[in-house]
This record gives structure tokens, C-alpha cells and sequence, in this order.
């Protein structure tokens, strides 16, 4: 209950301090490329019920027709607007939306795709999901330069669900045991930590 009130606080804080750099971000978006502001897609949330996830659109509209769900590399799908807020993780800021609907907490497994989802072993599918997804997780600390590493594969698709995918859930489900308010402000402290001094 007090993981939740945390989440709507600081959700609405930050809505209210970033909200006109998001206002900014959207008119940049919509100059930059033809398409909405905003990328809309389904996500596997807690107790595996389905929701949308929202983001600012970094890609052409027809990215998933031209490639695969996996970011690898300096993907050509990624606008000039996308590469900035990738970068900065600013694409990641309307999700504050998806925390106050209830769908997403600040700190958690990050939710993945159903058809990913559906891969991942009883047991780590059971754990990750006894939780809301978050905006940030260690895992997403850890391979935060995932693109890079794919683009360094043979078979980037493999290389993601043989090796990092299970590193990802095995600290995804440590997080999910686990969970405090302490270790979500841990949590929070690196990942501004990372967007302040990478």
C-alpha cells in the first residue's frame, strides 16, 4: 500500500517537473518525423494481465514492419529525436502516466512483449510477474547499453534470448523477492546517477 501512494506522488512530481519539457519533447517529435508523439504497446504486467505501455515515439512508424522488435545497434528505424532521447532515457517519461493508471510502478521488472513473455521459465514468469512492472530495475541498469551488445551477435535474437534474457529475469526475480522501499530508493539514486554522470 505505501509502495503504491510512493509511486502516485512521485509520479505526479514528476509529471509536474518534466511536464512542459515533455510538451517541448512532443512538438520536437512531431517536426522531426511524420507519425504521433507518442508509441503505444502491449506490455505483460502484473499477475500477467496485458496493458499499454506509453512512450515518446523514437522510431519511423513503420518500424516493426521493417525489422525486428529488438533495438540492435545504430538502427536506422531510430529518428534523429530518438537517438537524443534514448540516449537520456526521455522516452521513458510518459510512462509516469502509465504509474498513475496503475499499470506500471517507478521501480520493477521491466514488461516485456507476450510473445517474449511466454518463453521465460514457470518459475521466473511466476516471480517477475507477483509485481508491477517499473519504469526502472537493476536489470535495466545493468545491460543498459543492450542495443550494443546485440549489435555485437551473430544473431542478435538468440544472443538476447539465450544469454541476456536470463540474466535479465535471474535480477528481475531478485528484485521481485526482495522488494523495498529501500532498495526501489537505491534503485532510483542509480538510475539518476546513470542519466547524470554516463
Amino acid at each position: 500500500m505505501f509502495k503504491r501512494l510512493f509511486d502516485v506522488v512521485s509520479a505526479l512530481l514528476g509529471l509536474l517537473v518534466f511536464g512542459l519539457p515533455m510538451l517541448a519533447v512532443a512538438a520536437w517529435i512531431r517536426l522531426d518525423s511524420p507519425g504521433p508523439v507518442f508509441f503505444r504497446q502491449e506490455r505483460v504486467g502484473r499477475h500477467g494481465k496485458v496493458f499499454r505501455i506509453h512512450k515518446f515515439r523514437t522510431m519511423t512508424v513503420d518500424a516493426e514492419q521493417r525489422g525486428p522488435q529488438l533495438t540492435v545497434g545504430a538502427d536506422a528505424r531510430v529518428t534523429r529525436v530518438g537517438r537524443v532521447l534514448r540516449a537520456n532515457r526521455l522516452d521513458e517519461l510518459p510512462q509516469f502516466f502509465d504509474v498513475l493508471a496503475g499499470d506500471m510502478s517507478l521501480v520493477g521488472p521491466r514488461p516485456d512483449v507476450p510473445r517474449y513473455v511466454e518463453r521465460w521459465p514457470a518459475d521466473l514468469r511466476e516471480r517477475v510477474l507477483a509485481v508491477r512492472p517499473g519504469i526502472t530495475d537493476p536489470a535495466s541498469l545493468k545491460f543498459r547499453d543492450e542495443a550494443t551488445l546485440l549489435a555485437q551477435a551473430a544473431d542478435p535474437e538468440r544472443e538476447y534470448m539465450d544469454v541476456i534474457l536470463p540474466r535479465k529475469l535471474a535480477l528481475a526475480a531478485d528484485y521481485a523477492d526482495h522488494a523495498s522501499l529501500w532498495t526501489d530508493l537505491a534503485v532510483i539514486g542509480r538510475s539518476v546517477g546513470v542519466l547524470l554522470f554516463r
